[in-house]
């Protein structure tokens, strides 16, 4: 006879712990009011809507055709006052095209003071910058001039050969005309052997006598030539 305790048998699968209920997600909260809304990213303007509203903010500096030298480091000033208005991207564009064109360069190469947004004295031009946009505008000055120098040359060039493709066809058309006058071909076999459309002979033909006609030296204008000599 066994005289042992039972022992649970080593195989005998483990009982499977009871699952824990979930604990319940906090609900998101609402802003309170007083709890300020995120601030959101300004829209990424061109420079031109940028130069509509700083001329409409700030007129004195950025009206229409007003080009006075702005104040070192306005980027700030502007974005200051105008806050969440321009990304730094847009601005710094915005200035960039703005104190890089020739009205404003001419501005800086002659007055002797910086504006602020207000339009107020805000430090003087250095020598050293006013002396650069001067020589920036007499480069772009030179620049122009030589551009309108070729462009001139140019035309010369294209009129002179047109001159010359002009008369060039013209002793083509008198060569046809003295062929066709002294020809006793057919008109099919002559514009053949011309090389010419038949149906474009005649217009050809009366451009050719027109020509003769207008450029012929009348006698009585060379008789007297002819006897001086």
């Amino acid at each position: 006879m066994n005289t042992e305790p039972d022992r649970p048998a080593e195989d005998a699968a483990p009982i499977a712990a009871a699952p824990q209920p979930e604990a319940p997600q906090p609900e998101p909260q609402p802003l309170s009011p007083t709890q300020p809304a995120p601030a959101q990213r300004p829209a990424e303007l061109a420079p031109a809507e940028c130069a509509a509203l700083l001329a409409a903010r700030f007129p004195a500096v950025f009206g229409k055709d007003v080009h006075r030298p702005l104040k070192l480091r306005i980027a700030a000033d502007i974005q200051q006052q105008l806050p969440n208005t321009f990304t730094k991207r847009a601005l710094s564009a915005f200035l960039h095209r703005h104190t890089t064109s020739t009205l404003y360069l001419k501005a800086l190469a002659n007055e002797p003071s910086r504006y602020d947004l207000d339009g107020a004295a805000a430090g003087e031009v250095s020598a050293e910058h006013r002396q650069a946009a001067a020589e920036e505008v007499q480069r772009r000055r030179a620049m122009q001039q030589q551009r309108r120098t070729g462009a001139i040359e140019s035309q010369r060039k294209a009129e002179l050969a047109q001159r010359e493709a002009d008369g060039q066809e013209r002793v083509a058309r008198a060569r046809l005309l003295r062929a066709f006058e002294t020809s006793n071909l057919t008109r099919a076999n002559f514009c053949t052997l011309m090389g010419v459309a038949e149906a474009q002979l005649d217009a050809l033909l009366a451009q050719a006598r027109d020509e003769r006609q207008r450029h012929a030296v009348p006698a009585a204008a060379r008789q007297p030539n002819q006897r001086s000599r």
